[in-house]
């Protein structure tokens, strides 16, 4: 094995490479699905209450090694005027809230009055995960009508689309009077892994999708009426349509970023140290194949995008002729990492990162328990201020590159919006709320405190943090922040979040892309819609041999019998 020389964090880091990420094996989604086969997790419904038109309740009765929980979903008519995938909605197709041990009646009368008017409502620390969704306008009803006429839909519409219903919201961690994220690693440690109960969530809505599908196809009033192909079951996901709600996330926890992004360059570091044979070398030229054809799939009207999708596919048609030519002597791995910075757009060498991974299972899976973290900041009163600056110039001096004194560096700001419920993006001297603006602007924030600390230093050489901090009080929460992180290497994004120009899609796509969601479709600068699960085993796989080879799903070629016969249900 050659030496491991992890990625600069110059480099990691960077927001515009952050924001060209895919899933990959440490993705939440993919560990949550080998955990709950390793385990073998029983999921079944305990009650299943839903009328013809596919209304009423459910309830999955979720048995783990460890503790016991319930996910009780509510459907109901929602006129489709009334349909709104924003988070300001106050009616859906379904919600749900995911609950601690078995539900009884009392119980699931009082969670049928409160769920489904989500934060309008009342639940408590029994519940994980508080969640809603609607149905897909495109697909649901022209689906249910092929099926009960018994033919099956064309998976090139299905790729299109790729779910039947999609999330809106999946709140946990406290948020409306769920339990916190303490709680969850104490007594359910099934879950203790970054946003496993949501992600379990978002799986189980995917099934009851496909199951409340089929209990409406089959009706009296239908006797053609068939499943459907259960190849296409499995290629069909969850949707999920996200905004500048996620953007804040990493800026707000980076030592929980530095953890993440920390445990995937340590693994890709070993990759690239790992030894080179012909037999991997073909596997990655097939895995490429898959992920270009899975590219070639994603449905967008996005230019941007769009744009960087055949930048994509360009880069990886000549990477692919390569591996399969008579010029291809690839000794390393890091020869070819090399090759990819030179050469390739930052999508296509971060989908590298994703392929090259799959490879060497045993080297990325044990860091998938490694990926929590409590995430605190705090300093030491008494260290030098000098030790401050000093640490400032060391693991900051990324902060140097921006001039705030230019109007164009100053002229974003980040806001909360009481009457939309969710983050804004302002443009300063424009728009109203600069005044509580949130504190995203890290690398402003440093540069200030830098300056402070020289001042305070000119008058007093000897001077503590604490002395200083009693001085410049105002600097307290950037001082515990780089007192902190300034001894991790990925923490912090290397950017100006106020600058004029920023694309918080950039963050969102981070996240997301550790979350496991594949077909990112921008629909402006500030959200996006993707897919969650597609490709993933169905909850009836489970006991099954399994193969952990669902990434980058492309869409089924059926034959002329497939989907004729029943599916057995959960």
């Amino acid at each position: 094995m050659s030496q491991i020389i992890l990625r600069p964090p110059a480099q990691a880091m960077d927001l515009e490479r952050l924001g060209s990420g895919f899933s990959s094996r440490l993705s939440f989604m993919r560990t949550l699905i080998r955990h709950m086969v390793k385990d073998q997790w029983a999921i079944s419904y305990s009650q299943f209450e839903l009328d013809q038109d596919g209304y009423g309740h459910v309830v999955f009765d979720i048995k783990m090694p460890h503790s016991q929980l319930s996910l009780v979903i509510f459907s109901q008519y929602l006129d489709p005027k009334e349909r709104n995938d924003r988070v300001i909605a106050d009616k859906w197709d379904l919600t749900m809230t995911l609950v601690e041990g078995e539900v009884d009646d009392l119980w699931l009368k009082q969670l049928a009055v409160n769920v489904p008017l989500q934060e309008a409502g009342r639940i408590d620390a029994r519940s994980l995960c508080l969640s809603r969704g609607n149905k897909s306008a495109r697909i649901f009803d022209t689906l249910l009508t092929q099926l009960r006429s018994g033919q099956q839909p064309d998976p090139k519409k299905l790729a299109e689309v790729g779910y039947l219903y999609r999330t809106t919201a999946v709140y946990g961690s406290g948020k409306f009077g769920a339990c916190d994220w303490g709680k969850i690693a104490r007594q359910h440690p099934d879950l203790a892994r970054p946003f496993s109960a949501e992600m379990l969530v978002c799986y189980l809505l995917r099934q009851f999708s496909l199951d409340q599908l089929h209990h409406m196809v089959h009706q009296a009033d239908y006797p053609n009426a068939v499943d459907l192909d259960i190849k296409l079951q499995r290629y069909l996901g969850i949707g999920n349509s996200t905004g500048l709600g996620m953007a804040p996330y990493l800026i707000n926890h980076p030592l929980l970023m530095s953890q993440w992004i920390g445990q995937r360059e340590q693994a890709y570091a070993q990759v690239l140290a790992e030894p080179v044979d012909q037999a991997q070398v073909m596997k990655l030229h097939a895995i490429l194949l898959q992920a270009m054809q899975h590219v070639r799939e994603v449905s967008t009207f996005d230019e941007w995008q769009s744009a960087n999708n055949q930048r994509l596919l360009a880069d990886t048609k000549d990477l692919s002729h390569w591996l399969v030519s008579d010029m291809c002597e690839l000794n390393d791995w890091r020869s070819l990492h090399e090759w990819a910075l030179q050469h390739y757009s930052l999508e296509t060498q971060e989908l590298l990162v994703s392929l090259l991974l799959e490879l060497y299972p045993s080297v990325v899976n044990p860091k998938e328990d490694l990926l929590a973290i409590n995430d605190s900041l705090t300093y030491d009163p008494t260290t030098s201020a000098q030790d401050l600056a000093d640490s400032i110039q060391e693991s900051y001096d990324w902060v140097f590159d921006y001039d705030f004194n230019q109007t164009e560096e100053n002229q974003t700001f980040w806001y909360y919006s009481q009457e939309k419920i969710e983050p804004r993006l302002g443009k300063t001297g424009v728009d109203d709320g600069v005044e509580v603006q949130m504190f995203l602007g890290i690398a402003k924030a440093v540069q200030a405190c830098h300056d402070d600390l020289l001042i305070a230093m000119e008058h007093s050489a000897d001077i503590s943090v604490a002395e200083f901090l009693l001085q410049k009080p105002i600097h307290l929460g950037i001082v515990n922040r780089i007192a902190t992180m300034s001894a991790t290497e990925y923490g912090e994004i290397r950017a100006n979040l106020l600058h004029k120009d920023v694309l918080p899609m950039h963050l969102l796509r981070c996240k997301l892309a550790f979350f496991g969601v594949g077909k990112f479709d921008p629909k402006s600068a500030l959200w996006v819609r993707n897919t969650m699960f597609q490709g993933a085993p169905l909850v009836t796989d489970l006991d099954h041999e399994f193969h952990d080879d669902w990434y980058f799903p492309i869409a089924p070629v059926l034959g002329p019998e497939d989907g004729r016969e029943k599916q057995a249900h959960v």
